[in-house]
């Protein structure tokens, strides 16, 4: 009778155990990449070396600072009325002037010339005029004498008339007479009445011409006033209280009429020029106030004016002082204003930082409570001032949230803190 043999089993991996283990790490792979997957992407980064920042639950101030340049309150051009070469300069640049002081003389010769003729010109026809007086007086002297002699004509006409008149009704003269008499006494009715008319007529000739004359001469004496003058524009002169701001202007340099030789700046008041970014143009507009601090004092200012240009991505604004001023302003300093652009409100604040310039303000990274790392969060931003922005979603008081460049971070989801 044969006996069973026992079959022993196989020791060491088998294909089947292989089968299992692939599985088991295709399985722990899966796991981890939907544990990791569901967390983003993940950067590594020294907190320390971060700037973290906590969102702040308070009130919005709503201004920007400006750097203004102080400028003299108005400044008057110094424009040549008169072309010449530069003879003399009296007053330099920087100085004081007072109104009418000459600052420089011009010379220009064609000038005296053309005021030599004018005057020679002015006496030929004021002797023309006073030549034509003569004849209209010594005309109308000779025009009286003429009104006497018809005048005379006709009374002894109408004398020897009713003379001889009255001698035909006696029949003591012959009709013909009479009649010669009638006509030469009617004949000089009609010359006296054309010799009146003639008279009239010369007369109004002798008045129109004598006026033309004096028009004339007194446009002639109006060209040499105004000749003279351009004479006296050859110096010129401050045209009110300042301080010559700048004189362009040099000895034997020859000047062109309408040029600028340079400025007068009118020192009763100042003003501040600042330029401005183009993102606020909308909301700066006249009379917002602003203010500074200087040696513990507060100065209030006002917006005068905003021009209308905007260069390089700048506008222009003018700035004058509410009240009082720094004791010791002067042209040309610099002033860091606060101009304000709206009324303070209760706001969600988050500290400016470098990353608005990765984000646009459009999400930022905000640390959870361990405070081990942060995760990407969409926030909308409304206004700003020099030191936070105002969040209007996404965020809330109490906060941290990673301010500073997010440069490095490339576009993960998550900063882990090592």
């Amino acid at each position: 009778m044969g006996m069973d043999k026992k079959i022993e089993k196989k020791k060491g991996i088998r294909p089947k155990h292989i089968i299992w283990i692939v599985g088991g790490l295709a399985f722990a792979f899966l796991l981890y990449q939907v544990v990791t997957g569901s967390n983003g992407s993940v950067y590594r980064a020294e907190k320390d070396k971060l700037t973290i920042s906590t969102v702040d639950d308070g009130l919005f101030n709503d201004y920007i600072t400006v750097i203004g340049q102080v400028e003299p309150i108005s400044t008057i051009y110094l424009d040549v009325e008169e072309g010449g070469k530069v003879e003399e300069i009296f007053i330099e640049e920087g100085e004081l002037v007072q109104k009418d002081d000459v600052i420089l003389r011009l010379k220009n010769n064609d000038l005296n010339t053309q005021i030599m003729n004018s005057e020679s010109q002015l006496a030929y026809h004021a002797n023309e005029l006073r030549n034509t007086q003569i004849n209209i007086e010594q005309q109308q002297i000779y025009n009286r004498r003429s009104k006497l002699q018809v005048d005379l004509q006709v009374t002894q006409a109408k004398r020897k008339y009713k003379q001889y008149k009255v001698l035909y009704n006696e029949e003591l003269v012959a009709k013909e007479e009479y009649l010669q008499t009638k006509e030469e006494y009617e004949l000089s009715l009609k010359e006296k009445e054309l010799t009146y008319q003639k008279f009239v007529q010369d007369s109004i000739f002798r008045s129109n011409q004598k006026k033309n004359m004096d028009e004339s001469l007194a446009n002639m004496r109006k060209n040499l006033e105004m000749a003279r003058l351009r004479l006296d524009n050859l110096n010129v002169k401050a045209p009110a209280n300042g301080q010559l701001g700048l004189l362009n202007a040099e000895i034997g340099e020859s000047i062109n009429r309408g040029q600028r030789l340079g400025m007068v700046n009118i020192l009763t008041d100042f003003k501040i020029n600042a330029l401005i970014d183009e993102h606020y143009i909308d909301r700066v507009r006249r009379d917002l106030h602003s203010s500074f601090d200087r040696g513990g004092v507060d100065y209030q200012l006002k917006v005068k004016k905003v021009y209308p240009e905007v260069r390089e991505g700048q506008f222009e604004i003018d700035m004058i002082f509410e009240s009082d001023k720094p004791d010791n302003i002067r042209t040309g300093q610099t002033y860091h204003t606060k101009l304000e652009l709206g009324q303070s409100e209760k706001a969600v604040l988050i500290p400016k930082g470098g990353f608005f310039q990765s984000t646009g303000g459009q999400w930022v990274y905000v640390l959870n409570e361990n405070g081990t790392e942060a995760e990407k969060r969409s926030i909308r931003i409304g206004k700003q001032n020099p030191q936070y922005y105002e969040v209007l979603e996404g965020l809330k008081g109490g906060e941290q949230v990673i301010t500073s460049s997010y440069d490095l971070f490339g576009d993960n989801d998550r900063i882990v803190f090592k």
